[in-house]
This record gives structure tokens, sequence and C-alpha cells, in this order.
């Protein structure tokens, strides 16, 4: 038989994220141990998912053995419509919300069910890389707008103006920011949310990061500023609640004009064709949202001292600079010297084969043209983390600028 040919829609989705791991992985068969600060997984470190979560989904063993509601049960849709107006939205309701197999499926069937090919989608430059693999299936654009680094990372808003066209069908926001670590302050989202209006578009708010905010900073939700323009907001248990491996997801929509109602409508199509959510994670998805939060009282502050340390090594690191993240648990530092082919994609596979230490090439998540960065995840423990930093800065100071060894400064380091 010949050889089966995949469709030429998947030749050109990319997930950086985890095309990386194979290469580690032969890494490790070598005998060389890999520090893994490439995948923003809380489970595979020190943290454990609230019990009461668990506890809910045993508790509802027999709701839970058969098909639900392909939308989601009600008692997930009105806690997550709850919480979206605790964060500011107005008016949302469960007929507002759909939940999902994580929220991953809420962002590809949301954009299954608006574009068409040929047309494009605005992206943050950079930005998560599932956007990028979905908009590639769908035989879609990417019509990526800058976040300016000099700015801590805001949308350039003037860059978004002078390219959103005729075939633009919505503005994707996401933050906390994958990967950066921004956060928007609420001028630069009523920016964003007014290009939208002028030309008659939606956004989508990726929000998944919204508890995890540091120093002191306050999230905004979109559809708390929006007003007349309509906004699909995504969320998920997975990071804030610590649960990446239940897959519960939702989103809700912001709609007072009811410019969406057949785009709605199409998405719960989409739904209805996986005849049923995962019926257990309804119900820890209700208790997350419902229950106690003092989880978040411990996360935060641990986050925010890997987070700052991190933001420190990384600034000490000869070659790299980091503008501080605001939320998320991601830091993406700048290489500031030339590299071979132009590629920071090579810099990182040189780095993780040299060292085992494994991040994401900012190739991967988009970035300025002109510029080179990768992604560093800080959830592991300070110990990790530091010992990470100083094969990273061996590695630079021996192979990019000409030194055997970077300085030694092991009295400040984590032991």
């Amino acid at each position: 038989m010949k050889p089966i040919q995949p469709a030429k829609r998947t030749a050109e989705i990319r997930h950086a994220i985890r095309d990386v791991v194979p290469i580690a992985q032969q890494v490790e068969k070598s005998g060389k141990k890999v520090l893994y600060l490439n995948i923003g997984d809380p489970m595979v470190y020190d943290y454990r998912t609230p019990e009461h979560m668990w506890q809910a989904m045993l508790d509802n063993k027999e709701k839970a053995e058969g098909y639900t509601d392909s939308l989601g049960t009600l008692g997930a849709r009105k806690a997550v419509a709850d919480y979206a107006m605790r964060m500011g939205a107005p008016e949302v309701s469960a007929e507002d919300v759909l939940t999902f197999v994580g929220g991953s499926e809420a962002i590809t069937l949301s954009m299954q069910a608006l574009m068409n090919p040929g047309e494009n989608c605005m992206l943050p430059n950079p930005g998560y890389s599932i956007y990028t693999g979905e908009l590639a299936f769908l035989e879609c654009k990417a019509n990526r707008y800058d976040l300016d680094e000099e700015k801590e990372w805001e949308p350039d808003v003037g860059q978004m103006e002078k390219q959103v066209n005729a075939k633009t069908r919505a503005i994707v926001v996401i933050s906390p920011n994958n990967p950066t670590g921004g956060a928007y302050p609420k001028s630069a989202l009523k920016k964003v949310i007014d290009v939208a209006g002028a030309n008659n578009i939606p956004i989508f708010a990726d929000e998944t990061y919204d508890q995890l905010m540091f120093d002191g900073e306050k999230f905004t939700s979109m559809a708390s500023l929006a007003k007349d323009v309509p906004v699909i907001s995504f969320g998920s248990i997975s990071k804030n609640y610590l649960a990446p491996g239940f897959r519960g997801g939702w989103l809700y929509r912001h709609d007072p004009e009811g410019a969406m109602t057949d785009y709605f409508e199409a998405i719960k199509k989409f739904s209805r064709l996986r005849l049923s959510t995962v019926a257990p994670v309804q119900f820890a998805m209700e208790a997350a949202l419902n229950g106690p939060q003092g989880h978040l009282k411990e996360l935060v502050p641990k986050l925010q001292r890997r987070r700052d340390l991190t933001y420190k090594r990384l600034n000490e690191i000869e070659g790299l600079s980091c503008v501080k993240p605001k939320g998320a648990f991601y830091a993406y530092p700048r290489i500031n010297f030339p590299l071979p082919n132009d590629s920071d994609k090579e810099f990182v596979i040189g780095l993780l084969k040299e060292t085992g230490v494994l991040v994401v090439y900012g190739e991967g998540f988009g970035q300025k043209k002109g510029t080179h960065h990768f992604r560093v995840v800080f959830l592991p423990p300070e110990q990790t983390l530091g010992e990470a930093f100083d094969k990273i800065e061996e590695f630079i100071g021996k192979n990019y600028l000409g030194k055997k060894a970077a300085h030694a400064r092991a009295g400040e380091r984590v032991p």
C-alpha cells in the first residue's frame, strides 16, 4: 500500500512547548539530568490540587457515570457565571457559559466556529502557540501585532490599527500573558477595545491566569471594560486551581447588543458534536470556583518569590535582559548577543544538549523582528531554578561571550 498522506492543512501546525520534549528525552537517555523549565504544569513540581476538588468528584460519582449536557452541567456553568461577575464582568448568566475539555478546547472550537479559509485573526506577538496552530489548521492567517518590550509588554495598538483589515475576524488578547508574564493596565485594554469596536469585530480574551498576579496588582477582565463590544473570555481550572490534568475549561460571552447570537449558537453546535463534557470534572470545576480559595494565599506568594529570583538572576547574566513578569509563571528573557544562523531555536537546543536545561525558544511564540528570546517557567523550587540559571550563565559565557566560565557568585545563590 502507498503511504497514507496527512491532510495538507496539518503541515504548518507547530507547538514549540511540546516539540522540544523528544530531544530532552534523548538527552536523558544519554545519562544527563534534564531540568524541565519548558512547560507550565505545576503538578510536576511541589504543588498539589486542592483536596476539596477531588472530594467533589468522589461525592458525585453516581451523577458522573453517564453523559452530561453537551454544554456543561448547570452547576458548573452557573459557577463560572458567578466567578465572571466577581471578576468584574457584568450580567453573566449560566446561559452565557459553555464548558470544555480544558481551556484549549474552548479556544479551538471558538475559532472553528468563527473563521473561514483565507481570513485572519489578530494575535499578540509573542503569544501562546495554540492560536497559530489552530489558524494554520483552519487555513487562516495569523495577523500579528507586537507586544512592546520597552513598555512592559503592552500591546502596540498603533500597529494593530494599521494591520486590521476587512478579513480580520477577531482580536486575541492574552493577559496575564503567556509567554511574557505581562499583564495589561486598563488604559491598554481600553485601546484594544476601541480598535475592536471601530472595526466591528469581537475580542477573544484569554484570561487563564487571572488569579496569578504579583506585587499587589489587580486583574482587569476585558468584559468589565468592553460595554458594547462583544467579548469571548476563556478560563480554566488548570493554572489558578492547580489541576491541569483535570481538563476543565470554559468560556463566557459578554454580548450586550446580541451581536454574537448566531456565532454563539455555532460554538454550541461544535460542543454537541462531542456528545458530552467530562462529567466528573464538572463537579470539580463547581467546587473550585464556589469553594475555599485558601490555596491562592499560599500559591501567589510562593510564585512571586520564584519570580523575584528568576528576574534577578536572568538580568545578572551577561548577554540577557528580562522584563519583570507581572503575572502567570513565565519569564521571556531577551538574548542580546549574535546567534549563529540567527536562530534562538538552535540556542535552546544547544543549551539542552550541553547542560540539560530545557527552555522554549522564542521562535515558537513569536517576537518582534530582529529580536530573540526564550521562555522560562519559574514554577520549580528555588534550588532547581538556581541550578538552571547557573548552567545557563556558564553556557552563554563559554559559547557566546568568549569566556571559559561565568562569574562565580556562590554566596548569592540558593545552596
